[in-house]
């Protein structure tokens, strides 16, 4: 919902305020590149203009809901408002808002919301706030009664003046939040066919860091519909991030599964574990990213239980980075369904059949290693050189 004419989207950003003036510059440049590149792959028309604090996006009022979804997609962003550009003069900015409150306030509670950043005009935001309210109750105390509500109302009216421009806006919403893309270094992202992953994938994304997408081939054990679903998913994230190549190196592990199969029981689950991680760290020496990150949450399976986590963790030097380690499954799953990755978790992923009919959750790092074949970190080093990349 938006002021009739609207034209451009207000933009707003959060942790980026917490930066030195040169890292702020910095990343507000990158977020307007992704946010450019945005809205090119989606063929939205707008024009982006870098302000300190509020980048906009210019656009037509027919595309003007769309341009504010993807500036709502876009990492860095915490808020996108659609809004009515106009001068800052008052009679101005009230006119507005009794044409917007013409257009769309019918009934319930109102209130008004109003900033202003330029000390130097003739009123204050409270001045503003208290005229604009009565404005929009004149306006429509012929069709009903108005009805204030400051604290919870079912319609606020925006309002914030800049220096030389002010906008008028109903809504906000609400993006992901953290940090643009690039703005980090890059990690290799293990993806499966399941949530978890994704989900993981796409808060590292959040901070900042593009994810380079490792797949495992389970060989007989995953098959084409497990990686079907992992490739999906990354093409679903990459729909965020068009200005990053997010093809997926596919990591051959069949014949390593096979073996663990063969000879372990106890333990299995955590040297598979191992042999993804050390597969991971040799690409992530290939392609230059600096960590790992997965979709483990603590407790979840029994080979990410505090104890098994650590000593999993000990076959790679790089960092794992554990986003959805203290989350709940349903926070997972609604995030996954937010962000476009969810799919049918009761299909059947094939690492399941992996797993032994007694599951280890206490593991110990020394008898794990002599349980486990001799070669398996070597296995996973030479999975890393021959894996291939994959168009998701």
């Amino acid at each position: 919902m938006h002021p009739p004419g609207a034209d451009t989207v207000l933009i707003r950003h959060g942790d980026l305020n917490t930066k030195s003036n040169t890292v702020k510059r910095y990343m507000e440049g990158l977020l307007v590149e992704n946010l450019e590149a945005l809205l090119a792959e989606r063929s939205i028309p707008g024009e982006v203009e870098r302000r300190w604090n509020r980048p906009l996006v210019h656009t037509d009022p027919e595309a003007v809901e769309a341009a504010t979804a993807a500036a709502a997609d876009t990492f860095g962003v915490v808020s996108a408002s659609p809004a009515l550009t106009v001068s800052t003069e008052k009679a101005r900015i009230l006119e507005a808002l009794e044409e917007t409150a013409r257009e769309h306030y019918d009934g319930g509670t109102f209130a008004v919301d109003a900033r202003r950043s330029d000390k130097s005009l003739p009123y204050d935001s409270e001045d503003l706030a208290r005229e604009a309210g009565t404005a929009i109750w004149e306006t429509v105390e012929d069709e009903f009664e108005p009805e204030v509500d400051l604290d919870d109302p079912d319609l606020t009216f925006g309002v914030e003046v800049r220096e030389d421009i002010a906008f008028v806006y109903l809504e906000q919403v609400d993006g992901p939040g953290g940090l643009p893309l690039g703005s980090q270094e890059p990690v290799v992202a293990l993806v499966s066919g399941g949530i978890d992953s994704p989900v993981a994938a796409y808060e590292m994304m959040k901070r900042g860091s593009p994810v380079v997408p490792a797949y495992v081939d389970l060989g007989d054990y995953g098959g084409i519909d497990h990686e079907a679903r992992a490739m999906e998913t990354v093409r679903l994230l990459s729909e965020y991030a068009p200005t990053f190549d997010m093809q997926v190196y596919r990591i051959p592990g069949g014949e390593t599964v096979d073996l663990l199969v063969d000879e372990m029981e106890q333990g299995r689950m955590l040297s598979l574990r191992r042999f993804f991680y050390r597969a991971a760290e040799s690409l992530a020496e290939r392609v230059d990213a600096n960590g790992i990150v997965t979709g483990e949450a603590a407790g979840q399976k029994s080979s990410q239980t505090i104890r098994n986590l650590g000593v999993t963790s000990r076959a790679t030097r790089l960092p794992i980075h554990r986003p959805l380690l203290s989350r709940d499954k349903q926070y997972i799953v609604a995030q996954a369904r937010e962000i476009g990755t969810y799919t049918d978790s009761t299909m059947n992923a094939g690492c399941n059949r992996v797993t032994p009919d007694q599951v280890e959750t206490n593991a110990r790092l020394k008898p794990l290693l002599e349980a486990e074949p001799d070669d398996l970190l070597e296995r996973a080093e030479e999975a890393a050189t021959q894996a291939e990349l994959v168009e998701p």
